[in-house]
């Protein structure tokens, strides 16, 4: 059997409060984590995709989330966390956990699991996010996707009409950034970052809709069908137009469009 391609984070060392002696609460320590990542498939070299590999950001985001999630007694339980975390993305397979103590003793004292996708119960984090389509009066606090309300016109005729407006919307998604004074991202690995960062951004579609064939290259189509992927509940637009319909679970809005 061939060795699986794996991803790692090393050395990634975090101050934090945890343990269950008295001694330790009402301090930090310094924790250190090592996370070794088996990946489902093999890393393809003929595909320069950042989003077909598990991203290094999910090992650090697990860290974070886990910790942010509760005050843990033991090092066992907060490797378990992030173990579930990890594996809740389906391009793991298998991870290993190290996590130790670098205050509690004359050495590293902790603990090392190693967890198999399918046989625990994983849970995956979905932070906020808001998206607003057209270009809004002011950008709310906050993780923010922006989709740009249509591509830029006249477009080329002939060829693929679907991907050239695609590739039209992406051209006003850069020209909005720069109108707008924030990042671009095309990618989801880019979308998540930004999100966990908690920052705006202006979503070019073509890259990641182009593979999603049953979606129009229309705003609002677009809108909802990221929003889906994002767990996001509802979409502003800024316009004075009627409110297209949504698909069931999402809810439409307004907000105020820039003069």
């Amino acid at each position: 059997m061939s060795q699986p391609d794996r991803i790692h984070l090393r050395d990634h060392v975090v101050e934090a409060e945890i343990g269950a002696f008295q001694s330790e609460r009402g301090r930090t320590q310094r924790l250190r984590f090592s996370l070794s990542v088996d990946l489902r498939d093999p890393v393809d070299a003929r595909d320069d995709h950042v989003d077909r590999i598990l991203s290094y950001d999910v090992l650090v985001q697990a860290v974070d989330a886990a910790l942010a999630e509760q005050r843990f007694n033991l090092v066992e339980t907060l490797a378990e966390r992030i173990a579930a975390q990890v594996l809740a993305d389906p391009r793991a397979a298998r991870i290993t956990v190290t996590v130790e103590k670098l205050d509690r003793g004359p050495g590293a004292l902790g603990i090392t699991i190693t967890r198999d996708a399918g046989r625990m119960a994983v849970t995956s984090q979905h932070l906020p996010v808001r998206i607003v389509v057209g270009r809004p009066a002011a950008l709310p606090s906050g993780a923010l996707v922006v989709v740009p309300e249509a591509h830029v016109a006249p477009l080329p005729q002939g060829g693929d009409t679907r991907r050239i407006a695609l590739l039209g919307l992406d051209q006003a998604a850069w020209i909005l950034s720069d109108a707008l004074g924030i990042e671009v991202a095309e990618t989801r690995t880019e979308l998540d970052a930004a999100i966990r960062a908690e920052a705006a951004v202006v979503w070019a579609p073509a890259r990641l809709a182009v593979e999603a064939p049953g979606i129009l290259p229309a705003a609002p189509d677009l809108a909802f069908w990221l929003a889906a992927r994002l767990s996001a509940h509802r979409v502003d637009f800024a316009t004075d137009a009627p409110l297209p319909a949504p698909p069931e679970g999402i809810a439409v809005g307004r907000v105020p469009v820039a003069t």
